[in-house]
């Protein structure tokens, strides 16, 4: 189970807002993975070093710790409400319409938050409603329920019209699904965003260039690789941070290919989510800002692209 951090220059709202946060904190991790308090720590060395947008889900089952996290920062007057960005996700056990509000508002409960600044569509399919958040039948197969895409998103734009969330997107959709969405009779708002794995050796060129057109911000998550954890991790893929062009590049900067890798996919436009609860990675991934990779540099990490997905959406 991953456990992740992530930055960003900023993220578009659908009113063409842009976000000023310059870096986006995102901690994805599992309870009985992940040491109780260790999410409550990390999120607050993170605000202390910078970070303002902080991304999770109630899947993750540490959002109480992240909300305890950010009304500690905010008792201590480092911080003000408003100066965190907080994503959410809704399940694939949440699609119905019936049942968006009320998740939203049980994560909003359990954050002791008034709002998200931003909610999401975790995946674009849907798995049997009810208290099991990974259904399966007799023979070990994912119980999957009919969805309707357009009638979800309809459910998360009164979400929004009702001030629980300031901003709506979507996570691992396609082209097109998106369009789905986006040609939706009726659309209020479109997505501000699309979370999907993007990093050198799965550069997405045509989705960022389809998004781009469209002002939907790309969220890469992976941006390093991944922990070769092969209960969700294809471990055969070969792993990024020891290429010899990043690593090449870096020492010409005296940066790591860690952050050539964020740096590249930052200057691509792309919001970066490298994993770490390690108080230095954590301080590191943010030492990005300080150089720019040349044009020739760029083109150079783009054709590492190898079409290599870490995470198996198996499902």
């Amino acid at each position: 189970t991953p456990q992740i951090l992530s930055i960003s220059q900023g993220l578009s709202s659908s009113e063409g807002e842009v976000s000023s946060r310059l870096i986006l904190c995102w901690f994805f991790s599992f309870s009985h993975q992940t040491p109780k308090g260790s999410c409550l720590e990390a999120v607050k060395i993170a605000i202390d070093a910078g970070y303002r947008h902080i991304d999770g889900a109630f899947v993750y089952f540490n959002e109480h710790e992240v909300g305890q996290a950010i009304r500690e920062k905010i008792a201590e007057g480092k911080i003000k409400r408003e100066d965190i960005f907080y994503c959410g996700k809704l399940w694939n056990t949440c699609h119905p319409p019936e049942l968006v509000r009320p998740t939203l508002e049980k994560t909003l409960k359990i954050l002791q938050l008034d709002y998200v600044d931003l909610y999401i569509i975790e995946l674009p399919m849907a798995f049997k409603p009810g208290d099991a958040l990974y259904p399966k039948d007799e023979n070990g197969k994912f119980i999957y329920h009919e969805t309707d895409l357009c009638a979800t998103w309809e459910a998360l734009e009164a979400c929004k019209d009702a001030g629980l969330a300031k901003s709506i997107g979507v996570s691992n959709f396609n082209r097109r699904q998106l369009e789905m969405i986006m040609n939706k009779p009726g659309l209020k708002y479109k997505p501000v965003s699309n979370q999907v794995e993007c990093h050198p050796y799965f550069t997405q060129p045509k989705l960022l260039e389809f998004c781009r057109q469209h002002d939907i911000v790309i969220v890469g998550y992976s941006p390093l690789g991944t922990s070769r954890d092969e209960s969700w991790v294809n471990v055969s893929s070969p792993p990024l941070l020891k290429d010899p062009v990043l690593n090449a590049i870096g020492k010409k900067y005296n940066k790591t290919a860690a952050q050539i890798a964020l740096r590249f996919n930052i200057q691509r436009g792309v919001v970066v989510i490298p994993k770490s609860f390690n108080p230095q990675r954590i301080r590191e991934n943010f030492q990005i800002f300080d150089f720019s990779l040349t044009e020739k540099e760029m083109k150079e990490i783009e054709a590492l692209n190898k079409n290599v997905r870490y995470v198996e959406l198996l499902m």
